[in-house]
């Protein structure tokens, strides 16, 4: 299990610290301008990085961060870039590091390798969109081996056996996807709140899976961050923000200053009203 992790979530519990997970594509504008971007997005209060590894085929991801990960590719950008990227900001910060991807990438260059890869940059974990708990076992044994935690995803439609699978090969922290769609598709004005019902399905994860339970999906602004964490003693450990860092980076262009200026204004406003 990583210690960066579990420090953190440690310490946000103990002071009622919510925990903000910033989400940055590697690659969109650029690799090196990611390094800039993810340093101005920890200065600006993000205690968590998602490195996610651009793919050609995002299930998961909403167009915004498709359309980034499809300029990431055509800019060079890839798992083995997101890697690096991540090694370069090891060297300045001590903030945990989670490479965010599809299982794909990782199969073709190897499941040990791909996790030896992780560890020696000194990320401390993995989220992979689409591996189901119940798979995975080789990386999951070589993660376990190297310190790296493996992030479960789950859902609003996530059963009872798939959350006992999650249990069994989880460390770190759970990903509560706020909504039954891709990201940045929650919708105002829908009947029962979302992002209130995420709050209590956290909480109820967290004592379930004992572990720290963050909510994202759909988090744009600090209205709808607050209504995700919901109470402090019975809601979400944190959130995630992601769609929002992404549309900020693509309507700056190839402005890198602007880019990073801007995305971390994201996460400040957010910081503050938490």
């Amino acid at each position: 299990m990583s210690r960066r992790v579990d420090a953190l979530f440690a310490t946000a519990r103990a002071t009622r610290r919510p925990v903000l997970v910033a989400y940055l594509c590697v690659g969109d504008p650029s690799v090196e301008a990611s390094v800039t971007i993810a340093r101005a997005l920890l200065d600006a209060g993000a205690d968590v990085l998602e490195l996610g590894a651009p793919f050609s085929d995002p299930t998961a991801d909403g167009p915004v961060i498709a359309r980034a990960s499809a300029r990431a590719i055509a800019h060079g950008s890839s798992m083995r870039a997101a890697i690096q990227v991540g090694a370069e900001l090891r060297k300045s910060s001590e903030a945990p590091l989670v490479l965010f991807g599809y299982a794909n990438p990782i199969v073709v260059a190897g499941e040990r390798e791909t996790v030896a890869r992780v560890a020696d940059a000194g990320l401390d974990a993995m989220l992979i969109v689409d591996l189901p708990p119940e798979e995975g076992a080789e990386l999951r044994a070589e993660a376990k081996a190297r310190g790296v935690d493996v992030v479960p995803l789950l859902t609003p439609t996530s059963s009872a056996t798939r959350v006992e699978a999650a249990r069994a090969g989880a460390s770190g922290f759970v990903y509560y996807v706020s909504v039954t769609g891709v990201t940045g598709a929650l919708r105002e004005g829908e009947a029962i709140d979302p992002l209130v019902a995420a709050s209590h399905a956290a909480a109820r994860l967290r004592a379930e899976l004992s572990l720290p339970v963050v909510v994202g999906f759909g988090i744009d602004d600090a209205a709808k961050a607050r209504r995700a964490l919901g109470d402090a003693a019975s809601g979400a450990d944190g959130v995630v923000v992601g769609s929002a860092i992404v549309r900020a980076i693509e309507a700056a262009g190839s402005d890198v200053e602007r880019a990073a200026r801007d995305a971390a204004a994201v996460i400040a406003a957010i910081r503050k009203s938490l």
